[in-house]
């Protein structure tokens, strides 16, 4: 569905600026009837364009966290060794989430966890214990200046 119309263009930076506008605020700010918003809002749904709505969680005002980026390199560039680390990572629930790049190393992950005690059990027995991973470089997070995924603009 790479082919929309203004309409559906603004229906996007609408909800992704505010997602929890209700159904008839959404087609005034857009300039579409209640129902013919609806039908588009829907038909972005079931066409995978809109994945889903979320809520964003400040989780340092609930426990302080400390975010590392984690670079991982694999011993091997075999698909079913891709597999494997992907599956552990998405297991792990301090892996919020888990790029493949291209470059020296395979994998990118954003890590959070309560302190550095966390990070080392994470480090060792988790990524340490599978066989897959050549090389580990940890990157710690002191301050973020910008974050997208996590702006409020509503």
């Amino acid at each position: 569905m790479s082919d929309l119309d203004r309409a559906s263009e603004e229906i996007l930076s609408t909800l992704e600026a505010s997602g929890r506008l209700t159904n008839i605020e959404l087609a005034r700010r857009v300039g579409l009837s209640p129902s013919a918003c609806l039908r588009r809002v829907q038909e972005l749904e079931r066409a995978g364009v809109i994945k889903g709505y979320r809520a964003i969680i400040d989780r340092s005002a609930l426990a302080p966290r400390i975010t590392v980026f984690v670079m991982v390199g694999l011993a091997q560039q075999l698909h079913k060794d891709a597999l494997v680390f992907e599956d552990a990572m998405e297991a792990a629930p301090q892996v919020l989430e888990c790029h493949n790049i291209a470059g020296n190393v395979e994998y990118l992950l954003r890590v959070e966890v309560g302190d550095l005690e966390e990070y080392k059990e994470f480090h060792a027995h988790t990524l340490g214990q599978l066989p897959q991973v050549r090389s580990i470089t940890s990157h710690f997070c002191l301050e973020t200046s910008k974050d997208q995924r996590n702006r409020l603009r509503d």
